[in-house]
């Protein structure tokens, strides 16, 4: 189990190294409109994750029901 969390750690780490750098290098290579489109499509996604979060705790309010 220690290698599998190893393995899982350095693969984190690698993956927050290229998001760090992500951010900065589209600023760089793309053009104003496509930097929009890229966060409006991440805004819609949030957005969809959110609704159907309330939607659930709504519906489990409803029936009575907990986690």
């Amino acid at each position: 189990m220690l290698k599998k969390d190893l393995i899982s750690q350095v693969m984190s780490e690698m993956g927050r190294k290229g998001g760090k750098i992500g951010g900065k290098r589209s600023l760089v290579t793309m053009t104003p409109e496509e930097r929009s489109a890229r966060a409006k499509k991440a805004s819609m996604a949030a957005a969809k994750k959110r609704t159907a979060k309330r939607l659930a705790s709504a519906s489990r309010k409803r029936t009575g029901k907990q986690r």
